[in-house]
């Protein structure tokens, strides 16, 4: 039998007509929750990776918004990792907290009846967050952690003092055969970040960096592409701020011996030169022969020119990359930020100023810190317009070349076209100069 509704009625006597059919509508709707529940828990199977080393998370198929801000297409997993060495037990990372329930069952499935230590290798609430729900059921448990991430819980979580174990960089666990090495990795993403390193099984547990927000029923990467894309739409969404961070932590791990890296988010890696690899292109200064144009127009002006420029820019070479802002996945702008050269704004005014949403766009790229060299701005206006200074203001985290602007009154006109074959000019010189088109 499927439910298809329950009718909620606010006030029965007990012996309403209905008042049966409410009781059994309830129980009905109980159980299918119940039967849901299980059949994502079968889901997210536990994993061994090797002896004693198991993946123990949850994936959420369907959470479609992270931080209410960062598009998930392809849903996300939270990744937790429990190592079972030959004196104590150490769980890496928690679940978000509307994972809990399968994070319990799967330490559950494994008999774990105590767990010795919690590591915490980040306070955000998708690795932490289900923390105190452990230490209720496992409470002899102790969360070992960097002081700022210390004090991050206490206030996040209101974890008490005495639950905590502290170490800094480089100091190690022993857990009998097996040995947990932390390495402060501040800044790849939050201030109080860390790595740890399994020395005997050369798995290296790295939280956020090198992971992507892909729900995936496989363990390990499968489908290079698809997670090359989903990695790469993770490090320009979350960790691109933090570029020049990450060149020191890339150059901090590059002689420890990895064989496994295992991310808080996606699939793990078993070739960890390839996501390596990866990172040291994205964060590298080099740019490619790219225009990137973020626009909106109202009532057709804007547009016209941003299609004109589009193919000026197609007729030099050029990859040109528009994203319409009423339609476009910012995740999808965030991408083609990582290796683009140069970005043109394209807006209308709107009192003086340029659109509220090229405002937003231009907020996000500023707070991305992408390695662009080059800017400029086109659009229109009807009777004044401050959008240049505005749209300026608002990328000073850039270190970026300004070019020349197109900027009309009105509909476009023959020599507004002209100014935009000149600023397509512009910046095929400034590409060649940067020695990203050959002379």
């Amino acid at each position: 039998m499927n439910l298809k509704k329950v009718i909620l009625i606010q006030e029965l006597n007990l012996g309403h007509p209905l008042k049966s059919y409410l009781i059994i509508g309830f129980a009905l709707y109980a159980e299918l929750t119940n039967q849901h529940l299980k059949r994502r828990v079968e889901i997210m199977a536990v994993r061994e990776i090797r002896t004693g080393i198991y993946s123990v998370g949850a994936i959420d198929w369907d959470r479609r918004l992270f931080d209410e801000l960062i598009p998930l297409p392809d849903g996300t997993s939270y990744n937790s990792y429990l190592i079972k060495g030959s004196e104590k037990i150490a769980l890496i990372d928690t679940v978000d907290p509307t994972k809990e329930y399968e994070l319990i069952e799967n330490l559950k499935k494994l008999n774990i009846t105590d767990i010795d230590y919690v590591i915490a290798n980040h306070a955000e609430q998708d690795h932490s967050g289900t923390i105190p729900k452990i230490l209720d059921v496992y409470p002899l448990a102790k969360v070992v952690t960097n002081p700022k991430c210390k004090d991050m819980l206490k206030d996040l979580l209101l974890i008490p003092d005495d639950k905590f174990v502290t170490i800094n960089d480089k100091d190690t666990i022993t857990l009998g055969n097996k040995t947990l090495e932390f390495i402060l990795a501040p800044w790849v993403h939050w201030p109080e970040t860390m790595f740890t390193y399994l020395r005997e099984d050369r798995i290296l547990f790295t939280c956020d960096f090198l992971g992507s927000h892909l729900a995936s029923s496989d363990l390990y990467g499968a489908d290079e592409a698809k997670v090359y894309e989903s990695a790469k739409r993770y490090y320009a969404e979350i960790m691109m701020p933090f570029r020049i961070s990450i060149k020191k932590h890339l150059e901090r791990i590059k002689d420890l011996d990895i064989e496994i890296v295992a991310t808080s988010h996606g699939p793990l890696y078993q070739k960890p030169e390839f996501i390596l690899n990866a990172y040291k292109d994205w964060i590298s200064d080099d740019v490619k022969n790219e225009v990137i144009i973020p626009y909106i127009s109202m009532h057709g002006s804007t547009r016209k020119m941003v299609e004109y420029f589009v193919d000026a820019l197609i007729k030099r070479s050029i990859t040109v990359k528009p994203f319409n802002l009423t339609r476009t996945d910012i995740g999808e702008l965030a991408i083609a930020l990582v290796d683009a050269a140069t970005i043109v704004i394209a807006s209308p005014t709107v009192l003086v100023g340029p659109h509220p949403t090229t405002v937003y766009a231009t907020y996000l790229v500023n707070a991305l810190r992408p390695k662009l060299k080059y800017a400029s701005v086109i659009g229109s206006y009807g009777w004044g317009s401050r959008m240049l200074e505005h749209l300026k203001g608002m990328l000073t985290n850039l270190k970026i070349e300004f070019i020349e602007p197109v900027i009309v009154k009105g509909h476009p006109k023959e020599e507004d076209y002209r100014a935009l074959d000149r600023l397509a000019d512009d910046i095929l010189q400034k590409h060649k100069e940067h020695g990203v088109i050959s002379p």
